[in-house]
C-alpha cells in the first residue's frame, strides 16, 4: 500500500516521505490518532518506501534527493513491496496484541533481538507496534533502551488511538505524529475503492463514521443506508407540511420496521442528526466538502427552502432530546411520533 494510495493526511504522508529521502527520519515515532484512520496502513507504507526496491538510486530513501524532485513513493509491486503487504517481509515485523489482549514482554524482546542484526533482505528493518497501547508496562520498560539508541538499521513505529496510555518514558522517546479523521468523502472513496460499496452506501455509512472507515463499516453492517432513506423522506415531509396529522403520519417512515426496535429508531435519528447538521453548515455556507452527505447536498439544499436556520438548530435539538428520551426507556413509537411533529 504506497502512500498514494492512502487516504487523507496529505500532509503528514508527505513529511515522512521527505524525511525518508533526507535521512533525517526518527528512528522511533508514534502515529497517533482515533480508530480506523490509515494508522497502521501509513506505518506499513512507510516500510514499502524504506525498502522499495524499484525506488530511483537518485532517491533513494538512505539517499538526499534532488531538491528538483518530488519525495519518491514505494512502487506497490515489486518483491519487496508485495512482500510487506502479505506481511512476509523477512525485515519487516508486525507486532499486535495476542489472544489475551495484550502485547506481552517475550514479543518485544524478540524483536529486539532482531533489531540487532543487520536486514536480511531490505535497507532498513521496521517493527511495526499496532495498538501500541496494548504494551504491558515491563514491555514497555523492555522497549525503552532501543527506543532511545535503535540500531542503525532498524526503526520502530508505535501505532496507538490511545497514546496516553502509554509509559511517559515510551512517549518522551518517541516524537508523536497525530492523525485526523478523514473527511466523509474520503471515507466513501475507500469503501468504494477496497470493500466495494456503491456510491449510494459508502456515503450513507460514511455520513455516520466520524472520519473512521472502521466505523464506517460497522455502520454499513447495521443498516445506515436505510436509516438514512428513512431519515431523509421524514424531513421532505417536515418541509412539505405543518399539518400535525401528516406530520404523524410521516413519523411511520421513521419507525417502519423498527417501531418496537430501540436501536433501529437510535440509528434513524443519528442519520437525521446528521442532515440537520449539514443543513446548519449550508446556512453557514460552509465548505461543502465539510457536509457529511455531500452527495445529498442538492436534496439539502432544496430543504433549504422550507427550512431556515433557527428551524434546523431546533430541530437538531429536539433529535438530541429524542436520543437522550430513547437511552433513557422511552416508548421508540412516542419517540418517533414526538420528533415528527418537532421537525
Amino acid at each position: 500500500m504506497p502512500f498514494r494510495t492512502i487516504a487523507g493526511h496529505r500532509h503528514l504522508l508527505e513529511l515522512l516521505a521527505r524525511a525518508a529521502t533526507r535521512a533525517t527520519l526518527p528512528p522511533s515515532l508514534i502515529f497517533a490518532g482515533p480508530d480506523g484512520v490509515g494508522k497502521r496502513a501509513t506505518a506499513v507504507a512507510l516500510a514499502q518506501l524504506l525498502n522499495c526496491e524499484r525506488i530511483d538510486p537518485r532517491t533513494s530513501p538512505l539517499e538526499p534527493p534532488p531538491s528538483n524532485l518530488e519525495p519518491p513513493d514505494s512502487c506497490g509491486e515489486c518483491r519487496s513491496c508485495t512482500r510487506i503487504s502479505r506481511g512476509v517481509h523477512a525485515d519487516v515485523l508486525l507486532i499486535e496484541p495476542g489472544d489475551t489482549g495484550v502485547i506481552k514482554v517475550e514479543q518485544v524482546r524478540e524483536a529486539i533481538d532482531m533489531a540487532g542484526y543487520r536486514p536480511f533482505e531490505g535497507r532498513r528493518r521496521v517493527f511495526i507496534v499496532d495498538e501500541a497501547d496494548a504494551l504491558m508496562p515491563e514491555a514497555q520498560n523492555a522497549l525503552l533502551k532501543t527506543l532511545e539508541e535503535p540500531p542503525a538499521a532498524s526503526m520502530f513505529v508505535l501505532v496507538t488511538a490511545r497514546p496516553d496510555v502509554l509509559l511517559p518514558t515510551v512517549l518522551s522517546r518517541c516524537p508523536r505524529l497525530r492523525f485526523g479523521p478523514l473527511s466523509p468523502s474520503e471515507v466513501a472513496g475507500v469503501l468504494m475503492r477496497d470493500h466495494g460499496f456503491s456510491a449510494e452506501a459508502a456515503h450513507a455509512a460514511a455520513s455516520a463514521s466520524d472520519g473512521s472507515v472502521g466505523r464506517a463499516l460497522e455502520a454499513a453492517s447495521e443498516g445506515m443506508a436505510d436509516a438514512r432513506e428513512a431519515a431523509a423522506r421524514l424531513l421532505e415531509t417536515a418541509a412539505s407540511s405543518r399539518d400535525p396529522r401528516r406530520r404523524l403520519a410521516g413519523a411511520k417512515v421513521l419507525s417502519a420496521g423498527g417501531a418496537a426496535n430501540r436501536d433501529e429508531l437510535a440509528r434513524r435519528l443519528q442519520a437525521l442528526a446528521s442532515l440537520l447538521r449539514d443543513l446548519g453548515l449550508l446556512f453557514a455556507e460552509a465548505d461543502a466538502r465539510t457536509l457529511a452527505n455531500a452527495d445529498l447536498e442538492p436534496a439539502l439544499r432544496q430543504l433549504c427552502r422550507a427550512f431556515d436556520a433557527d428551524r434546523a438548530l431546533r430541530a437538531f435539538a429536539a433529535v438530541d432530546r429524542a436520543l437522550n428520551a430513547l437511552e433513557r426507556n422511552a416508548s421508540p413509537k412516542i419517540v418517533a411520533d414526538w420528533i415528527a411533529v418537532q421537525l
